[in-house]
């Protein structure tokens, strides 16, 4: 093949590449100026909707078939993450025993944009009969669902990013986009705050961003607590607790506030140094006085930070008043975090300067991803 020939096949393939970039950038910009005019669109009903979501005494009942219905779920999803009881029946099975898990005092959220598939219309009147209003999201104001329905949300007329018109894109952006909205919008209706999300994110790193200290500090009867007038050797045989015990004991002024904490590592230094002396001398003269610690109520990255950054293994968590409720211990911390979070902590702590890097939510799920895949 001559070099002419290679230049010319090499600008047809940098040509074509060209070509489907752009083709990508308007597929994307069709359906961001389809999501603008949804945005302008919306109306009283919007308000409906959200109106009879919030007032739903029992669950939310998330339906669909096709795309609509896998956008169907990931809406019962986000309504379950906010706390809004939901869950997703397929209207096939609901037509063929699911709707047992329909229940008084519920209320059915229906997605289809033509408003006339088979699979949803048989589901109507076995809602109705049911008493179940339903709440409809479809491109058509005037199909058979959107006149059983007693709130209709219409993303429509939209034209599909796929060439020819067919390919569910735009319509599932929009049902997608919508969703969300009114998810968020009763959310705020009910006040939802971090704290309340936290409650049904236990685990992850979004778990790790959301928590309190108090969530994972090993309480005070599980800790090593003395005063700080004791001497060294009655302080080390009179703390013992069942257990895998803390590495460092907390010390307490006469009003029981932190005055100090004693290590392990302390006690071993002066066996090193040979100070044999000072184990039946007070151990305030030999504890690391002021030691860090962190208030109750903060934000577990915050007490990450100070691991971290400080080199520690132990931290106080104070009252108000700054006496100790509980302590902090790095294995419970390692073993509580998700791994990629959990190795940067390890990495962090062996850096200087360290500054804790917590892993994303997203790029925690890609490295799990690669890590299967490399076992596989």
């Amino acid at each position: 093949m001559s070099a002419i020939t290679s230049r010319a096949d090499a600008a047809a393939a940098g040509g074509a590449a060209s070509m489907e970039l752009a083709y990508g950038r308007e597929t994307i910009a069709r359906q961001s100026a389809a999501l603008d005019r949804l945005a302008q669109r919306l109306d009283e009903s919007f308000l409906a909707a959200v109106a009879r979501i919030d007032a739903c005494r029992g669950s939310v009942i998330v339906t669909g078939v096709g795309k609509a219905g896998l956008i169907g779920q990931k809406l019962a999803a986000t309504l379950a993450s906010l706390a809004i009881p939901a869950h997703f029946v397929h209207p096939v099975e609901a037509i063929h025993g699911d709707l047992g898990r329909i229940a008084e005092h519920d209320l059915a959220v229906v997605l289809s944009f033509s408003g006339e598939s088979e699979e949803i219309t048989r589901l109507i009147d076995p809602l109705i009969e049911r008493a179940v209003p339903i709440v409809a999201i479809t491109g058509r104001a005037e199909s058979t669902l959107a006149r059983a329905a007693a709130v209709t949300v219409c993303i429509g007329p939209l034209e599909e990013a796929c060439p020819h018109n067919l390919a569910p894109t735009t319509s599932t952006t929009a049902m997608l986009a919508l969703g969300d909205a009114v998810a968020l919008t009763v959310a705020r209706r009910r006040r939802f705050e971090p704290a309340d999300f936290a409650r049904n994110h236990p685990g992850g790193s979004l778990g790790v961003r959301l928590a309190k200290v108090e969530d994972l500090m090993r309480p005070l009867a599980e800790c090593r607590l003395a005063p700080d007038t004791a001497t060294v050797r009655e302080v080390m045989v009179g703390v013992a607790r069942a257990g895998r015990r803390s590495g460092a004991v907390m010390l307490t002024a006469a009003d029981g506030t932190l005055s100090g904490v004693f290590t392990d590592s302390d006690l071993a230094r002066l066996f090193e140094t040979r100070r044999d002396d000072a184990l039946d001398g007070p151990i305030c003269a030999v504890m690391t006085r002021s030691p860090i610690h962190v208030a109750a109520g903060s934000p577990m990255p915050e007490a990450l930070q100070l691991f971290a950054s400080r080199k520690i293994s132990e931290l106080p968590v104070l009252d108000g008043k700054g006496r100790p409720l509980g302590m902090l211990d790095v294995t419970d911390i390692l073993a509580w975090l998700p791994e990629a979070s959990r190795r940067r902590l390890l990495e962090d702590r062996a850096a200087t300067p360290a500054t804790l890097r917590l892993i994303p939510p997203e790029e925690e799920t890609k490295q799990a991803e690669r890590k299967d895949r490399r076992s596989a």
